[in-house]
């Protein structure tokens, strides 16, 4: 179908993870969910542009320099590729978003902060010291 409508809350409501919604050659985009406060993953970047969007609760993102930023329902974080930053639910119930990113998903690589190595399909982002879940 060349136009899908979705509703990011539902997905992520329904789904209750990570959720892929769409992949082309140009782009690809998915929704996150973070069931409860505090969740988040580890700091990382990606080798390619990307956004999110905040649905429902709140976002902070964390940046290597001790910065961070509050996405709110309604707001957005625009990525550089190769920026690094670390997402963490501080809201009081579950954090949903919608990400996309330039490429396939095939083409990315998920670069670890502190050794600078693709760790894509290696480790579960989230905890770096388990095996990534099998899709």
């Amino acid at each position: 179908m060349a136009i899908e409508i979705i509703n990011c809350i539902e997905v992520g409501k329904k789904e209750k993870k990570r959720t892929k919604v769409f992949n082309t050659r140009k782009m690809h985009a998915w929704v996150h969910y973070y069931p409860n406060p505090g969740d988040h993953d580890e700091m990382h970047c990606h080798n390619a542009d990307q956004t999110f969007i905040c649905f429902e609760g709140q976002c902070t993102m964390h940046f290597p320099d001790g910065g961070k930023a509050e996405l709110n329902p309604g707001m957005a974080a625009l990525i550089n590729g190769g920026s690094f930053y670390k997402l963490e639910n501080t809201g009081d119930g579950p954090m949903i978003m919608m990400g996309n990113r330039t490429g396939p998903q095939d083409d990315i690589k998920i670069i670890d902060y502190e050794t600078r190595k693709d760790i894509m399909g290696n480790v579960n982002i989230r905890n770096p010291r388990e095996q990534a879940p099998a899709e």
